[in-house]
């Protein structure tokens, strides 16, 4: 990869209990590999956070308080999210970090982080499939696109589509010669077996099967 160091730029990834863990990784992996990133785990208290798969555990290194002004802000989504929505140490903390951020991402429902924040009203912003309408609620205006990209705020699709959210947001930092090495580095060359990724070809009874499997987690 071309040596393109500059100066120093800090992730900082909320984490919390009953996190999605693909929606945090999958873009730490890509935005980490962009010269000069430096991740941090932020969660509201320091220690173990439990996925949403329970056997699998992520560490908050860092508190909330201890990461006033990170240059990008990345929001993660899973079932927990319901759990913060109205939490407002950690509202207050998106708030002031997205007002120092250059860049706020959310991958999944931490779109509706951001929206109970107040930080997507009246703007084009998108989610998980299955929570488009609770994105509603919160004055954003729903798009059903893998990425949505407005000012400095980049929403993405469904856990997998943090990996793409994240390789969008590094070619507007990094450039796209960057950004397609990383794609290269972490091989994200995607031929998925099915054609049934999204609501408009999975088909009703896929798609009924995946909303009793929501229904069983608990949502979202």
């Amino acid at each position: 990869m071309t040596d393109c160091r500059g100066p120093s730029m800090n992730i900082a990834c909320l984490v919390f209990d009953q996190i999605t863990l693909l929606d945090a990784v999958g873009p730490v992996e890509v935005l980490a590999r962009i010269p000069g990133a430096k991740t941090q785990f932020v969660g509201t208290v320091k220690g173990p956070v439990r996925s949403s798969r329970s056997d699998f555990t992520i560490n908050a290194d860092w508190s909330l308080d201890e990461v006033p002004s990170p240059e990008i802000l990345l929001v993660p989504g899973g079932p927990g999210v319901r759990a913060l929505l109205d939490n407002r140490s950690v509202l207050d903390w998106i708030r002031t970090a997205h007002g120092r951020s250059q860049w706020t991402c959310s991958v999944c429902t931490g779109s509706l982080l951001l929206g109970s924040a107040g930080l997507l009203q009246g703007l084009p912003a998108t989610t998980h499939w299955n929570a488009m309408e609770d994105l509603k609620r919160y004055g954003a205006d729903p798009v059903n696109e893998r990425v949505v990209v407005n000012g400095k705020i980049v929403t993405g699709a469904g856990v997998s589509a943090g990996i793409d959210t994240a390789l969008t947001l590094a070619a507007m930092i990094a450039g796209e010669t960057i950004a397609r090495a990383i794609q290269l580095r972490i091989e994200y060359d995607p031929e998925p077996p099915f054609n049934a990724g999204n609501v408009k070809n999975a088909g009703e009874e896929i798609l009924e099967l995946a909303r009793s499997g929501l229904d069983r987690m608990g949502s979202l």
